[in-house]
C-alpha cells in the first residue's frame, strides 16, 4: 500500500466514525464494518457488464458496511488520494452485485460520492450517511413512472376558504373532496399553477432531477411548493421533504401554510421545535442560517436523510456558501425564485468593482441558474409579473418618484456638497451620497418632507376613506423610531383623536414581539380596528415602519402603499419589496341602511402605491415611465409640527454628525482575571439559563434579540462582569468564538466548540461541494484556502500581484500557485464574500 493509499484510509476511517459505523463491537452495537472482505465474483454477474469469463473470480471489497441485522447493506471503494474515485465505479458496482447490495460510497479521502444503483448517478456528499439514515432509504423504492403518469386537476391543492368546513366529521381522513364542499368554497389551483407543477413531471421525463421555477410574488409559490410536496410523496418518490427558508419568520409562514394544505395526507414540522423526533414528519421546514451557523447541518442530518429539497426564495436560501448545505443532500432540488435572471442584463459585469453589491447579487443570481442546470437562463417554469397583470391576478404599481432638493443632489454624481469646520476653524467640503443617508448624513427636515408628502399623497382604503395600509422600509432601525414619531405627529393633526400613538408602528428586531406584529398586521388587529367604520374589518394600525422585516414572502394583499425611504442596490432586495404590493384584494364591508337592511360594499383593489425617495426605480430601469412625479415643498417652506397641540412653526434645519472617537480604555484583566475566568464560563452558563428573557428569546428563535439583551443586560455587570472577550479566554479557544456559538452551546445546540482547523476544513469542504473541482486539484486548492486565510503576508501579496514574494513564504509558494490551474480566483471570491476572517484570528 502506498503512502497516499494509507492517508487516504486514515482519512476514510474516521469519517466512517464520525457516521456511526463500528470496526469494533462496542456499547453502541456489534461492528458493523468488515475490511477487505472476499467477494466471489460469479460468471452471472461479470456478464451482466459485458465481460468474458469462464469461472468464478475473487475480489476484495475495500470496506463493506452492515445492516442492523448484519446483512452486506454498503460496498465503500477506496482510492489513493491522487486518484478520482469514480475510477472505482464499475468494480464497486460489481462488488455491490456480488453482495447483493443497491448502495455504494465512492472515496479517495478528500472526495466522497454516494451511489444508489436504482437511482442516478453517484451523488458528492462531504461526510459519510449514517446506518440509520441508509436504513431508511432501503425501504425508499422511487418510480418515476408513477410520478410522470400522476394526473393532476385544479382540486391536487385546494384550500377550503371556510374553514367551519374542517370540523365537519364528514371531511376528516377523507381523501378526495367530501361532495358536500363546492367549488365556491374552495381555494383551487389555478392554471398557470398546475402548469409550474406539471413542468416537474415534462422535466423529469426528460431525466432532469433539478428544477427552478421564476414566479412573481404574489403568485402562489407556497401553494404550488405544496402541490410538488404531494407529487412526490404521494407517488412514493420522496420519504420526506426538507424546505429550506431565509427568515424565521418564513419559517413559521410556511410552516401554517403547509399545515393547512397537506395536513390531511403529510404531517410538517419545523425542525428547531422538534428536534428530538423530526424523522416522524413527511416535510421538515428549517431556515438554511440555522443550519450553516457553525455548520451544524453536517451534524444534525445524514446525507439521505431527505430526498427532495426545496429552496424557497432560492437566491438568497442557498446563496454563496448556503449552498453547501443544499448540496449536502441527495436526490431532486427545486428552487423557487422572484428574481429573474434577466433582471440584471443590463449590468456590465466588467465595469462593477468587488465593493459594489450587485457584483455579489450578479454572481448569486448567476449560481442560482447554475445550481438547477438552467444556465441557459431559462427556468423550468416561468411566470412574470407581467403575466399575473395581463391575466387579471396581480396588480402593477404606480410610482410615485418623489425628490427633495437635497435627495436629488444625494442621488448625482457629484453628490451632496457641505463645508465642514474642524478643530481648529478651517473649512473644508465634503461630500455626501445617497448610501449616506440616515448613515452619515442626517436631515430632520428630509425626513419629515417625505412624511408629509406621503401622507398628502398616499391612497385611501376605499371603504373608509383614511390611508391605505401600508408598509415603509427605512435605512436604520433608528430611522425607523424617527419615521414612526413624525408620521404619528402628523396623524394626531390630520386625524384628531383617531389614533393614540398608533397611526404608524415601528416594526423591526429590536422590538418586542415584532414578530407577532406583522401577524396582526397582515390579520388586521394590529392594535385592535379601525374607529373608522364600526365592524369593518381592517387595522387601527395603518403604517407599519420597518428595516427588513416584512419583504420577502410577507403576505398583506390589502397593502395600498410601499414607501421607499432608503435607497436600494439589491435587485432581488427591489424586487422583493416592491411585491409586497402586487396582490390583489376585494375589501368587504357590510352595513345598515336607513330601512334597517343589511348593505354590502364592495370595492376591489386596482393599484397600489410606491412612493420612491431615492431614485430606486430609476436605478434598476435605464427607461421607467413615471407614473406620478409630485413636486415636494422646497427646503424652509415646511411646517414643523410642534406639539399635539397643532402649533405651528417654519423652521429651516439643516444638519449632518460627525461623531468622532471620544473615548478609549483598556483594561488588562492579568493574572487574577485569569484565575476567575477558570470558572467564569460556568458561571455564565448558570446566569443565563436563569435568566427567562434570554430562555424565551432563544427558543422563539430570536438570536439577535437574545444577544442584544445579553450585551445591554448581562456583559460588563459589576456582580460577574462577563464580557465577550474573558469568556473567550475561559474556554481556551484557538479563535474568535462569536455569542451566538456561547448560546448555543449553553443551551445544547452544538456540544463543544470547533478548532481553528476545524472550521477551516469545513470551509474547504464547502467550497468543494459547491464548486465540484476534479480530485487533482483538491490538495492544491485545500492547501490555498488555508494559507490565504490565516496567513496575512499570502493575503496580501495574493492580493496585490506581487507574486515574487511568494517565493521565500514557508506556508505557500509559487509552485502551490502554479498548482491551482485557475481555482484561485473562485476561491478568492468564495473567501471574500462568505468567511469571516476575523473568526480565525
Amino acid at each position: 500500500m502506498t503512502n497516499k493509499e494509507a492517508k487516504a484510509r486514515i482519512k476514510i476511517n474516521i469519517l466512517l466514525e464520525k457516521s456511526g459505523w463500528r470496526f469494533f463491537d462496542s456499547a453502541e452495537g456489534k461492528a458493523n464494518i468488515l475490511l477487505e472482505h472476499n467477494a466471489k465474483i460469479t460468471e452471472d454477474i461479470l456478464n451482466e457488464f459485458g465481460e468474458d469469463f469462464q469461472h468464478t473470480k475473487n475480489g476484495f471489497v475495500d470496506f463493506l458496511l452492515l445492516d442492523s441485522k448484519g446483512f452486506p447493506f454498503i460496498v465503500l471503494e477506496a482510492k489513493s488520494e491522487d486518484k478520482n474515485p469514480l475510477d472505482g465505479k464499475e468494480q464497486a458496482r460489481t462488488y455491490a452485485k456480488s453482495q447483493k447490495t443497491r448502495f455504494v460510497i465512492l472515496s479517495n479521502g478528500s472526495i466522497h460520492y454516494f451511489w444508489d444503483l436504482e437511482s442516478g448517478n453517484p451523488y458528492i456528499i462531504t461526510t459519510f450517511p449514517t446506518p440509520l439514515s441508509v436504513e431508511g432509504r432501503k425501504e425508499f423504492q422511487p418510480n418515476t413512472d408513477d410520478l410522470i403518469s400522476e394526473k393532476m386537476e385544479n382540486d391536487y391543492i385546494a384550500l377550503t376558504q371556510i374553514p367551519e368546513y374542517e370540523k365537519d366529521p364528514r371531511w376528516i381522513d377523507q381523501t378526495k373532496r367530501p361532495s358536500f364542499i363546492k367549488d365556491n368554497d374552495l381555494k383551487l389551483l389555478r392554471p398557470y399553477q398546475l402548469n409550474a407543477i406539471k413542468s416537474i413531471q415534462e422535466a423529469i421525463g426528460r431525466r432532469k432531477e433539478r428544477f427552478l421555477f421564476e414566479m412573481a410574488t404574489g403568485t402562489g409559490k407556497t401553494l404550488v411548493a405544496a402541490g410538488v410536496m404531494k407529487l412526490f410523496l404521494r407517488t412514493g418518490n420522496a420519504s420526506r421533504v426538507l424546505f429550506l427558508v431565509d427568515r424565521i419568520e418564513l419559517e413559521n409562514q410556511a410552516w401554517r401554510s403547509f399545515r393547512r394544505l397537506l395536513k390531511h395526507d403529510y404531517k410538517t414540522e419545523i425542525y428547531k421545535e422538534n428536534r428530538d423526533d423530526w424523522r416522524k414528519a413527511d416535510i421538515v421546514v428549517t431556515t438554511v442560517q440555522s443550519l450553516l451557523f457553525n455548520n451544524k447541518y453536517r451534524d444534525l442530518f445524514s446525507p439521505t436523510d431527505f430526498d427532495l429539497v426545496i429552496s424557497d426564495e432560492a437566491h438568497r436560501s442557498i446563496g454563496g456558501n448556503s449552498r453547501a448545505v443544499f448540496e449536502y443532500f441527495l436526490g431532486y432540488k427545486l428552487g423557487l425564485t422572484a428574481t429573474p435572471k434577466d433582471y440584471l442584463k443590463k449590468i456590465d459585469a466588467k465595469q462593477l468593482s468587488q465593493k459594489d453589491p450587485r457584483a455579489l447579487e450578479r454572481r448569486q443570481l448567476l449560481d442560482t441558474y447554475k445550481t438547477f442546470g438552467c444556465e441557459s437562463g431559462n427556468p423550468t417554469f416561468r411566470y412574470s409579473l407581467l403575466d399575473g397583470v395581463r391575466e387579471g391576478y396581480l396588480v402593477n404599481p404606480i410610482v410615485v418618484d418623489a425628490r427633495t432638493e437635497i435627495t436629488t443632489e444625494l442621488l448625482s454624481e457629484l453628490g451632496y456638497s457641505v463645508l465642514v469646520e474642524d478643530e481648529e476653524g478651517r473649512k473644508e467640503e465634503k461630500f455626501f451620497y445617497q448610501k449616506d443617508f440616515e448613515k452619515k448624513f442626517f436631515s430632520e427636515i428630509t425626513n419629515k418632507i417625505f412624511c408629509r408628502t406621503f401622507m398628502d399623497n398616499a391612497l385611501r382604503d376605499p371603504i373608509t376613506g383614511e390611508i391605505g395600509k401600508t408598509i415603509v422600509f427605512c435605512v436604520s432601525q433608528e430611522h425607523a423610531s424617527k419615521i414612526t414619531q413624525i408620521l404619528n405627529e402628523i396623524a394626531n393633526i390630520l386625524f384628531p383623536k383617531k389614533y393614540n400613538s398608533d397611526f404608524a408602528v415601528q416594526v423591526s428586531s429590536n422590538i418586542e414581539n415584532a414578530q407577532q406584529m406583522t401577524i396582526n398586521f397582515a390579520n388586521n388587529n394590529l392594535n385592535g380596528h379601525t374607529y373608522f367604520a364600526d365592524g369593518y374589518n381592517s387595522s387601527k394600525t395603518r403604517v407599519c415602519v420597518t428595516v427588513g422585516m416584512m419583504t420577502t414572502g410577507y403576505d398583506c394583499e390589502d397593502a395600498l402603499n410601499l414607501c421607499l425611504l432608503r435607497p436600494i442596490f439589491s435587485p432581488t432586495d427591489f424586487i422583493q419589496i416592491k411585491g409586497r404590493g402586487t396582490r390583489k384584494y376585494t375589501f368587504n364591508y357590510k352595513q345598515k341602511n336607513e330601512i334597517g337592511e343589511t348593505e354590502e360594499i364592495k370595492a376591489e383593489k386596482q393599484k397600489y402605491k410606491l412612493f420612491d425617495f431615492f431614485a430606486n426605480c430609476a436605478y434598476f430601469e435605464d427607461k421607467f415611465n413615471y407614473d406620478e412625479i409630485l413636486k415636494l415643498p422646497k427646503i424652509g417652506k415646511f411646517f414643523e409640527i410642534k406639539g399635539s397641540d397643532g402649533s405651528v412653526d417654519i423652521k429651516e434645519y439643516e444638519n449632518y454628525t460627525y461623531d468622532p472617537l471620544k473615548s478609549m480604555k483598556e483594561i488588562d484583566v492579568g493574572l487574577i482575571g485569569m484565575k476567575i475566568d477558570r470558572k467564569l464560563f460556568e458561571k455564565f452558563e448558570v446566569v443565563i439559563k436563569s435568566d427567562t428573557t434570554v430562555t424565551e428569546k432563544f427558543k422563539a428563535g430570536n438570536i439577535e434579540d437574545a444577544e442584544e439583551y445579553i450585551r445591554t443586560v448581562i456583559f460588563d455587570k459589576p456582580e460577574e462582569y462577563f464580557n465577550l472577550e474573558k469568556l473567550r479566554k475561559a474556554l481556551k479557544i484557538d479563535r474568535k468564538v462569536s455569542l451566538r456559538e456561547i448560546l448555543e452551546n449553553v443551551f445544547g445546540l452544538i456540544k463543544g466548540f470547533k478548532s481553528k482547523d476545524e472550521l477551516l476544513e469545513e470551509e474547504i469542504e464547502k467550497f468543494i461541494m459547491i464548486n465540484k473541482p476534479e480530485s487533482k486539484f483538491v490538495p492544491s486548492i485545500r492547501n490555498f484556502i488555508k494559507a490565504y486565510i490565516t496567513d496575512a503576508a499570502v493575503r496580501e501579496a495574493i492580493n496585490k500581484g506581487e507574486y515574487s514574494r511568494l517565493a521565500t513564504n514557508p506556508s505557500f509558494s509559487m509552485k502551490d500557485l502554479r498548482a491551482l490551474n485557475g481555482w484561485k480566483q473562485p476561491a478568492i471570491e468564495y473567501i471574500t464574500d462568505y468567511v469571516s476572517l476575523n473568526t480565525f484570528v
